[in-house]
């Protein structure tokens, strides 16, 4: 089977005068990396708009040049510093309710400015948290913090900010920590874009440079020689998604 279903749905696309739309974040950079230049590399190539999560504590004006190298690449804010807060027994958190609300919010807000400051031309205010939790309580405090949209994992809710979610993760946690099957991820790729379509939103790739082994990269390889010039889908940027909230 491999990539013959996306193919197959990408046409059916095509031939109804419809289009996907779809889009790539990549998590947890900080510094540049060989990892990450590879990926750069693999976007400008294809000329793949990437939004790129980062995480503002440790991160410095290292990234922001080697950032503005590439073409078509937007910043969004990674939570603060990637740390957990949460219990022994609970799954990993950096923005729950385990600290006092207010040093969250501080947090976030210097994350925003910090990562504003970096990487203007290309920041987006758009939070990324950690693990893709957040509180609920959080949530409702990120429009006065300076964010517009909030970006996690799975399909989009009804909340109080703008939700510009991942659906298709590259790597397989629960197993191997290495790619997930490439039928697998063709699988749910077409079937994101499928159900997408029906809901009016996008399909989001999920990435993550720092944990790729080759079949990640094989496997994007082929994702972009398959989308990058199809006519039944196109490749959107979070700031060209952000640009289309605005009245």
């Amino acid at each position: 089977m491999t990539e013959k279903l996306l193919l197959d749905t990408l046409d059916d696309f095509a031939s109804r005068n419809a289009i996907a739309d779809l889009w790539l974040r990549d998590d947890d950079a900080t510094q540049p990396s060989s990892a990450l230049d590879r990926l750069l590399d693999l976007s400008e190539r294809f000329s793949i708009p990437m939004t790129v999560a980062v995480i503002p504590e440790p991160t410095d004006e290292a990234l922001a040049k080697r950032l503005e190298q590439t073409p078509h690449i937007d910043v969004a804010v990674h939570g603060w510093a990637h740390q957990n807060h949460a219990g022994p027994e609970e799954k990993k958190r950096e923005l729950g309710l385990h600290r006092p609300l207010e040093t969250v919010l501080g947090e976030l807000r210097a994350g925003l400015e910090k990562l504003d400051s970096l990487h203007e031309p290309r920041f987006v205010p758009l939070l990324v948290p950690p693990w893709n939790r957040i509180d609920e309580t959080i949530i409702k405090h990120l429009s006065a913090a300076g964010y517009q949209a909030l970006s996690v994992y799975g399909p989009e809710k009804p909340g109080k900010i703008p939700l510009l979610n991942t659906h298709v993760d590259v790597i397989d946690w629960r197993g191997n920590r290495g790619g997930k099957d490439h039928d697998l991820l063709f699988a749910e790729t077409a079937a994101r874009m499928c159900d997408a379509h029906d809901t009016g939103g996008m399909t989001g790739i999920l990435t993550h440079h720092l944990d790729h082994d080759e079949s990640v990269w094989d496997f994007l390889q082929t994702l972009f020689t398959l989308t990058a010039d199809h006519p039944g889908c196109r490749w959107r940027s979070s700031r060209q998604w952000l640009e289309a909230l605005s009245p």
